[in-house]
């Protein structure tokens, strides 16, 4: 037995060692133990979302360019991204307001038009599922509906769903699932709302728990059933972590159970592990899907690329091992200052493109990204283990091709040795200095 570790500290290639298993020796201290027999969720897969600013930015750039990023995203020998999120109209990463139909009077949706969608984000589509060489399954989720169905007569600033609008809302995100299907692209998921609870300078809609639960069991459900759409499943939330549990308790009952896949949460309140932990108990047959995440210039700066990229590493092992089946980067690309968007809400992402160099620049983010989205394949499951301190954070998985990956991340500014134990033998190695690091067993 052969433990294959791969380490990285900037961008360049992974780093790798091979390390021989001996026996355990009765080593105590500086121990990372390995539990294949206890088993938990399975693995979905990892993604990011097409927005219109980064399809927009992708269309400026080269073929030469947009070869370059899209096989580090979505080539299984890189990133493996299966997963694709994408905004029902607008949202504030789009380059402007746009709505598929502003009509009051067109009940039936006969203007109902994709012309917005079809002009940046389904070309990049189309050749990110080229670049895959298999479906990619899409994620499609609104930020606010028209604004002549809201209550404030705006796309912006929050406002509310009209209860008399509810069914033609309803009607409206089917269609733009029955859009998606008709080109033949994979559906798989949508949510009810982004965000339910912002009021945002940009595209919002807020919406109560109860006021969600109504929409879905009177209106969405038999809308999407009416539609034969009941295949796509549902998530509710699609907001901060702080209130995922609350959320699915206050949702969830004998009528909308089995309406409800899961709960898409966000990032951005802070850990909050611990509301995944209670969502898991209490719902052990929903879904735990962390739709959007990214380092916030306003919330969080992002100059210092190495404490993005361990903040967000942090986030992705804390989620996985409290029930997170599937991760969805925010933005796949950006340009060189973290836009477009259209209210100056920039962000950083993985690949960002110098507009007047013409250059793609990688984030270390993405190498991190890579160390889970290439090494935790579709379908692994979970599996126990024990570490010997806060300081080197630790996830683990036996992949469909029984292989072991283990990922650790260092988040201190000292070396970290290891002991990795697993059924009576063991593997002594270290992980450097603010580093990330997958170790293959097999």
């Amino acid at each position: 037995m052969e433990l294959k570790l791969l380490t990285s500290r900037d961008l360049s290639p992974a780093t790798e060692a091979r390390i021989p298993f001996l026996p355990d020796a009765g080593e105590e201290n500086q121990v990372v133990n390995l539990y294949p027999e206890m088993t938990f969720e399975t693995l979905e897969g990892f993604g990011g979302a097409i927005t219109d600013s980064a399809a927009y930015v992708y269309s400026l750039m080269n073929e030469s360019r947009k070869k370059e990023l899209l096989e580090a995203c979505f080539s299984p020998s890189r990133m493996n991204y299966g997963l694709v999120r994408i905004h029902m109209d607008s949202c504030d990463f789009s380059l402007d307001l746009y709505e598929a139909d502003s009509d009051p009077a067109d009940r039936a949706l006969e203007r109902f038009s994709m012309e917005r969608t079809e002009k940046y984000i389904l070309p990049m589509l189309e050749d990110a599922q080229r670049a895959a060489g298999r479906p990619l399954e899409l994620m499609l989720s609104p930020w606010s509906p028209p604004a002549f169905m809201k209550t404030n007569g705006n796309r912006v600033q929050g406002g509310k769903l009209k209860p008399e609008y509810r069914a033609a809302w309803a009607e409206y995100m089917c269609r733009y699932i029955q859009e998606f299907r008709k080109r033949g692209y994979v559906v798989r998921r949508i949510s009810l709302q982004n965000e339910p609870m912002a009021v945002q300078t940009w595209d919002s809609c807020i919406f109560t728990a109860q006021e969600q639960k109504e929409f879905l069991r009177d209106y969405m459900a038999p809308a999407m059933k009416e539609r034969g759409l009941e295949d796509v499943e549902v998530f509710i939330w699609d907001h901060n972590k702080e209130r995922v549990y609350e959320w699915l308790r206050d949702i969830v009952d004998g009528e909308t159970d089995p309406l409800v896949a899961g709960a898409a949460f966000h990032w951005y309140s802070g850990d909050h592990f611990e509301a995944l932990e209670l969502a898991r108990r209490r719902f052990p047959d929903k879904k735990l899907i962390l739709s959007e995440s990214c380092i916030e210039f306003s919330k969080f700066g992002g100059e210092d690329g190495r404490k993005s990229a361990l903040r967000l590493s942090h986030e992705i092992i804390g989620d996985l091992n409290h029930g997170m089946t599937a991760f969805y980067d925010w933005n796949l690309l950006l340009d060189e200052e973290g836009g477009p968007n259209h209210v100056g809400n920039l962000c950083l992402a993985p690949f960002l493109f110098d507009r007047k160099k013409q250059a793609l620049v990688p984030q270390l983010i993405a190498r991190h990204f890579e160390h889970f989205s290439h090494y935790l394949l579709p379908g692994s499951r979970r599996i126990g283990f024990s570490r010997y301190t806060g300081g080197l954070e630790v996830t683990a998985w036996r992949r469909p091709d029984g292989i072991l990956a283990v990922v650790l991340v260092n988040r201190t500014a000292e070396t970290l040795p290891v002991c990795l134990r697993l059924n009576g033998m063991a593997a002594h190695c270290e992980i450097l200095p603010e580093a990330v690091a997958t170790g293959l067993i097999q």
